[in-house]
């Protein structure tokens, strides 16, 4: 963990991805670690980020060998780390921003291409409960700040203080030292990203977080943006994203991830070639974290990051594991 938790300071401005043509795969990939396991994992099969995806993938996976719907599957499982306040950068418990408030993103996304998002939004432990109920009960995609908790309260969601007293210690220590000008520059925000495959070949995302610790009041990151923090097309695959939300949204990174393998690459393929588009454009990338975690149809996984560290958690049939995703830098 400590690996990504580290300063990284901007140093330049990301210019525009480049169209998906001209897709080198082995050429523009550097596989200089190669603990990721890359083939079949079968269906069903859940996937998500990082090391508290282990348990979420738990509670996914009971929907899913039961016959339940991806959908499903997802809102369940990442809900299991939004309720840990041990796990500070998704929902209760989590990092505020300057002002020592709480703030939380999610989005979520299913086969049919429906989904809902919600941002900026405070007192709501379960932010990807709501999203969800934007997805089913609004004619909307996103709501935001105070329209999104008016909105959830209308759902039945109760409100309630997300920040515990050790965050809040963390942020008061913080204030005596602040980094300023503001920036986006502490790589502690392990967002927890979930896809999953159900019995029926259908695929669904879930992406929630509590954001970039200490962030400036309002900052929104790419958890909740479609395209950015995840992407499903239930023809070809699904993708979602971890590390500075910035670059996601600058690149429409995990849009990019299914449409790299709409091409015809492999998750893995896919993975690494979104990673280092996002690097050639940085004046130097070894500043930079930013990781993506592809499934396909088949069931096939793919993970790629610049830096090391990274990891995914994956169940299906054959059991649990965490895995190291492979990464440009060792």
């Amino acid at each position: 963990m400590n690996s990504r938790r580290r300063f990284l300071k901007l140093s330049g401005v990301l210019a525009s991805f480049p169209a998906l043509s001209n897709l080198g795969f082995a050429s523009t990939a550097s596989n200089n670690n190669s603990s990721a396991p890359i083939g079949k994992a079968g269906k069903p099969l859940v996937v998500s980020t990082w090391e508290h995806g282990m348990p979420a993938n738990k509670v996914a996976w009971e929907h899913l060998q039961k016959g339940g719907l991806a959908i499903d599957a997802v809102e369940a499982g990442v809900m299991v780390p939004e309720a840990d306040p041990n796990v500070m950068t998704v929902g209760y418990g989590g990092y505020p921003d300057r002002e020592g408030r709480v703030t939380l993103d999610a989005c979520i996304m299913d086969h049919k291409q429906n989904c809902g998002s919600v941002a900026f939004l405070e007192n709501i432990k379960h932010p990807i409960a709501v999203a969800r109920k934007v997805m089913d009960n609004t004619p909307h995609v996103m709501l935001v700040g105070e329209g999104a908790l008016d909105f959830a309260k209308s759902e039945g969601f109760k409100e309630e203080n997300l920040l515990t007293e050790k965050a809040k210690a963390l942020w008061q220590t913080w204030k005596k030292d602040p980094s300023w000008p503001p920036q986006i520059n502490i790589e502690n925000h392990d967002t927890i990203g979930m896809l999953a495959l159900d019995k029926k070949g259908n695929l669904s995302g879930a992406c929630t977080t509590s954001g970039a610790s200490f962030k400036m009041r309002g900052r929104v990151g790419d958890s909740p943006i479609i395209g950015a923090g995840l992407y499903v097309d239930n023809d070809i695959g699904a993708a979602t994203a971890t590390g500075m939300g910035e670059l996601m949204m600058k690149t429409v990174g995990c849009f990019s991830v299914v449409e790299i393998m709409r091409q015809g690459a492999s998750p893995q393929e896919a993975c690494e070639e979104a990673v280092s588009r996002i690097a050639a454009k940085l004046d130097d990338y070894r500043q930079y974290q930013v990781g993506f975690l592809a499934i396909n149809k088949r069931g096939e996984v793919g993970a790629y990051a610049i830096q090391s560290g990274f990891n995914y958690a994956l169940q299906n049939s054959s059991g649990s594991q965490l895995i190291d995703a492979r990464s440009k830098l060792a």
